[in-house]
């Protein structure tokens, strides 16, 4: 449902997340021709909590967008949306970020935005469109259907046109448009389904594109922070006398997290914050390491049933280790806090809880805060915390000045949040040539609420124990069984790109592999007779004949094929693999196919598509984090060794399955399937059987 919005302005709004109640608003009566005048209320909804589409007098079509761009494409996806039902060109479509608001839906994660904005936003436009014909149709005194729009113009039938926005004002108070308002079917897509360039492209490779660290915003001073060598560790001193001492520096404020050093740039605030001189308590896992984790995960696993009588078994046990998100962009946030109000500049996923945690945290209401939501440098999952702006907020207030914080690179690793370490026990048992049940038994790390002090703070946390992780209702393996248990450490967990399936998904499909070996057939025809789904048995056959499955490979080289299938779509990856020299493999070459529904912009989910092969190529082969006596080992991209250019694809295509159902989710999809390819290649290149990954941990 759309509803006009008391304006001078063309402006429509569309309820995202809020109740019926909220949505049907007020409304006055109207006059003889059925129009209302601007200032009458149409609705009670707001920008607050509804998806809103203005068109300017300059020619421009706004609409402020509920949800964060952190790389992934969505303001270019809306975009295409908009300018597809509105027959207007993707240039003059603006796309900014709304900040964060009281009621509605800003959450950005779950590979959900395209789909829970393609009904909404085409909405949106087709009724803005019915509008501007109607206006430009009144104002020439012909009949509307004889008007044609395209160019961010309405054309009459005597070539005489006229800009949406010099229609405006006068569509603005049009109810009953003279023709249909509805969106247009696929078969009429000329936008929509079009590779496209993304509308930001230009200002991010010229420096155009704002990121919290670009900004000046309340005269904010650079921000760092002291913390402590092991998780969770806590301050017993601090001697800040020769940091105070130095040019540059502002002030030092103590809190849970570390010491802040406040200065008039970066560099002198890493010198000062290298000057402090702090005695540390260690933290809660001070005696643990990695042995003993893993140790504890294992014992963990819940026990698997026993087998049908009279089957074979196929067993194995799989351990993945914390990984980073380290998006490239380093968490940054800028904060005001004084006179009983706060105003946070950050990327943010979940804007509205970090209102709410701010608000609460500092002490004020939280119609007193503001939070602006930027454009983010990755996420992965990262960005559905905000532990930085809570700290920004929170250093802020005892600082009594504006403050822009950023995370070094070693702090975000060190410090800030990972995926999950887990332990995985499958027992698949075959009987007559056929799987006849399979079972699935996972433990995870845990968060606990210990003594994290603030960076405990701020949005989702990682789930206490994955859900019942035998996903592979996915083939036709008979009775189906899992179950699940997890460990408590003190150690800051978050939501890493695909969540539990990066690690469900793809020791499953390391198992289906050996399933077929025991039966004596080929991985990809065992596949195809075990699968349900046609559409994921199309992606398979896609990338089987793509990227030619089954031709013959060098000695030390091989092929690896997964499928997954989450958020309404599939996909399937296969994978070549050098590894001549078992301890440095290199994926010389991935092939993926996808069905998302209707692929607003293929472009974009190629993109998509290989950043998630790159994904399970750095957490399969390369990428981890090490617990060494509570502390974690690495602390930049010198020893986080996610996937370089020299460990990339050297060939890469991806193909778009066609389809006219609505989107599906796309963002996350790839990862498992991505994963389990390379972890399958790699044990046919080798002969070897993958258990611990990343496989050089």
């Amino acid at each position: 449902m759309v509803y006009s919005l008391a304006a001078t302005t063309l402006t429509v709004a569309a309820p995202l997340g809020c109740d019926a109640a909220t949505a049907e608003g007020a409304e006055k009566a109207a006059g003889p021709d059925g129009e209302r005048g601007p200032s009458d209320v149409l609705v009670t909804g707001t920008d607050a909590e509804m998806l809103v589409l203005e068109v300017t007098p300059a020619n421009k079509v706004v609409v402020r967008l509920p949800r964060v761009e952190v790389g992934q494409g969505v303001t270019t996806a809306v975009a295409m949306m908009i300018a597809e039902e509105l027959d207007a060109r993707l240039v003059d479509v603006d796309i900014p970020l709304a900040d964060a608001r009281s009621k509605g839906n800003q959450f950005t994660g779950g590979s959900s935005s395209v789909s829970s904005l393609y009904g909404p936003a085409r909405q949106l436009a087709a009724t803005a469109r019915a509008k501007l014909v109607t206006a430009a149709a009144r104002r020439w005194r012909v009949p509307a259907r004889t008007l044609r729009t395209r160019g961010t113009r309405v054309y009459g039938p005597d070539g005489r046109s006229a800009t949406f926005g010099s229609l405006t004002r006068s569509a603005a108070p049009i109810t009953r448009p003279a023709v249909p308002s509805t969106p247009k079917p696929a078969s009429k897509h000329r936008v929509i389904g079009r590779p496209t360039t993304r509308i930001d492209a230009r200002d991010i490779i010229t420096g155009k594109a704002k990121y919290t660290g670009d900004l000046t915003a309340a005269g904010a001073k650079p921000t760092v922070v002291a913390r402590p060598p092991t998780l969770g560790g806590k301050i017993v001193s601090v001697d800040d006398a020769a940091a105070r001492a130095m040019p540059g520096v502002h002030a030092v404020v103590r809190f849970d997290g570390g010491v802040a050093v406040v200065a008039e740039t970066f560099h002198h605030a890493f010198q000062a914050r290298d000057a402090l001189r702090v005695k540390w308590a260690p933290g809660p896992l001070a005696n643990l390491s990695d042995a003993q984790i893993r140790s504890r995960l294992r014992a963990a696993v819940p026990k698997l049933g026993t087998p049908p009588r009279g089957s074979a078994q196929t067993e194995a046990e799989f351990e993945f280790a914390f990984v980073s998100h380290a998006p490239m962009e380093v968490l940054t946030a800028v904060a005001d806090v004084r006179d009983g109000r706060a105003e946070i500049w950050f990327s943010s996923q979940t804007p509205q809880s970090a209102r709410e945690e701010i608000a609460s945290l500092i002490g004020v209401p939280a119609a007193k805060v503001r939070v602006h939501v930027l454009r983010g440098g990755g996420s992965f999952g990262r960005r559905l915390n905000h532990d930085a702006a809570i700290e920004a907020a929170v250093i802020s207030k005892k600082a009594r000045r504006p403050v822009k914080l950023m995370w070094s690179r070693s702090d975000d690793i060190r410090h800030g949040r990972m995926r999950p370490a887990s332990h995985h026990h499958i027992r698949a048992s075959h009987a007559r040539g056929r799987v006849v049940a399979f079972a699935h038994a996972t433990a995870q790390v845990s968060e606990s609420s210990g003594e994290r002090g603030l960076s405990a703070q701020g949005g989702s946390r990682a789930p206490a124990a994955a859900p019942l992780p035998s996903d592979s209702g996915l083939y036709n393996f008979g009775r189906l069984s899992g179950d699940s248990g997890s460990i408590d450490l003190a150690v800051p967990l978050g939501a890493w790109r695909s969540v539990d399936s990066g690690t469900v998904r793809t020791a499953e499909e390391i198992v289906v592999d050996e399933i077929a070996r025991s039966l004596g057939k080929d991985p990809v025809a065992f596949r195809r007779t075990t699968l349900r789904s046609k559409t994921v048995k199309a992606v398979l056959d896609k990338v089987a004949t793509a990227g030619k499955w089954g031709r013959t490979m060098p000695r030390g080289h091989g092929q690896g094929v997964a499928v997954h299938e989450e958020y309404g779509s599939c996909v399937a990856c296969l994978v070549e693999i050098d590894a001549v020299d078992p301890k440095n493999p290199r994926v010389t070459k991935v092939v993926m196919a996808a069905d998302v529904g209707t692929a607003v912009n293929p472009r974009g989910l190629q993109a998509q598509l290989m950043g998630t092969a790159v994904d399970g190529i750095s957490t399969v082969l390369l990428a981890g984090l090490h617990i060494d006596k509570g502390a974690v080992r690495e602390s930049s991209f010198a020893d986080f060794h996610y996937a370089r250019g020299r460990h990339s694809p050297l060939h890469f295509e991806a193909h778009i399955m066609p389809s006219r159902r609505d989107p599906g989710g796309a963002g996350e999809l790839g990862v498992p399937a991505a994963s389990g390819a390379v972890a399958n290649a790699y044990a046919r290149a080798t002969g070897r059987k993958p258990r611990r990954f990343p496989l050089n941990f």
